[in-house]
């Protein structure tokens, strides 16, 4: 008799879903309806929100490296972070981080730079493995939700003979092509306008408005995708796709309350320190145009100066993370043979900084082998 035997029994599996569109159309408040998710914030969107994100030692939840991305979704694979949703805010967000060590790792300035298109064949098995990481976490039956924004491009087929407009995913071309493979449901959201005719023939249509609305299966117009017989089109709430889950709702969605940031969490030197969540609590009252002055802010912020001083914002994070102090960061590099041993850091090239973290796995070994 062989191993193995057939069933036809329903069980329930987590899902891997995409939900891209215009600036501020409210993707990330969508995906807060999801099962008790958890946000992997890579641009710093959420921080207004009373919403459970993954932050570093010092309390702050903007990864500023490619690495501390990986780091935070493998909390999340290895247990560290209980949730049974994550959610990237956003991939193209957390693609510019990835594209940044790709090319720190090979010694160039840009992607294109590799020439001959070599840039983002990098870029596409980078993010591959990501995705991988991401297959490992949804392997312990966790949803994963991935936000992006959307771009417009110009379609011409061959066979036909004008052009088109055509809404996709704000991702390099293999990128993309790669994400839109992984993802189960691929939901592209958009404003419905609502348009008035005119009394007369004489008098022009008038927009009045329109409606938040997503889609769900592909057009020559914009991608998307689902298997699992969703209405083509469906307002923007996640109340249109709740029968695919089996977890309790809340009843409404997290309101835009603007919220006051906590005191950063001081790390002691040397000790291992792992990811948390954090939940902002404690509501204050902002002006219109404080919050319009903070959400402006560049990103991502730089953390640590006083604890680095003269470090960059993405090897300072990664430092704390892994418990180093600035003194074992100088003699790391000095044991390396990198820089003369002491050297200050302020004498020391900002991009051998990019090189460093692009390869902070052998950083740290080196590091612990000369403690």
């Amino acid at each position: 008799m062989g191993k193995y035997s057939t069933s036809s029994s329903f069980s329930y599996a987590p899902y891997k879903l995409i939900i891209y569109g215009p600036e501020g159309i409210g993707k990330t408040l969508f995906a807060s309806r999801f099962p008790d998710p958890v946000y992997l914030d890579t641009e710093g969107s959420t921080r207004h929100y009373d919403l459970k994100r993954i932050v570093q030692p010092n309390g702050e939840s903007t990864p500023t490296s490619w690495q501390m991305v990986k780091e935070m979704a493998e909390a999340v694979r290895d247990g560290d972070i209980p949730c049974k949703t994550l959610v990237i805010d956003s991939l193209d967000w957390a693609e510019a981080l990835c594209a940044a060590a790709v090319c720190a790792k090979q010694g160039v300035k840009g992607i294109e730079d590799f020439g001959y298109g070599k840039g983002y064949v990098y870029l596409e098995e980078e993010f591959g493995r990501f995705l991988n990481l991401l297959n490992e976490v949804y392997g312990k039956g966790i949803n994963i939700v991935g936000t992006a924004h959307a771009t417009m491009r110009r379609i011409e087929l061959p066979e036909e003979t004008g052009a088109f407009d055509h809404w996709e995913l704000k991702l390099e071309k293999k990128t993309a092509a790669l994400v839109k493979e992984w993802a189960q449901i691929i939901l592209f959201a958009n404003y419905e306008t609502i348009v008035i005719s005119g009394k007369n023939p004489m008098e022009k249509n008038k927009a009045a408005g329109g409606k938040r609305v997503m889609y769900s299966n592909h057009t020559p117009w914009f991608d998307a995708k689902n298997r699992f017989n969703l209405p083509e089109k469906m307002p923007l709430d996640f109340d249109a796709i709740k029968h695919l889950f089996l977890y309790e709702q809340p009843e409404e969605a997290p309101q835009a309350t603007v919220m006051a940031a906590p005191a950063p969490q001081a790390a002691t030197a040397g000790e291992q320190l792992s990811m948390n969540i954090s939940a902002r609590e404690t509501p204050v009252q902002a002006s219109p145009e404080e919050f319009e002055k903070e959400s402006k802010e560049e990103l991502p912020f730089k953390f640590g100066s006083e604890e680095y001083p003269g470090l960059p914002a993405k090897m300072a994070d990664l430092a704390r993370t892994a418990g180093m102090t600035l003194e074992d960061i100088k003699q790391t590099i000095g044991a390396g043979g990198w820089y003369p041993k002491g050297t200050p850091i302020e004498k020391i090239d900002p991009g051998f900084f990019d090189h460093l973290v692009a390869h902070w796995d052998d950083f740290v070994a080196l590091w612990k082998k000369n403690k």
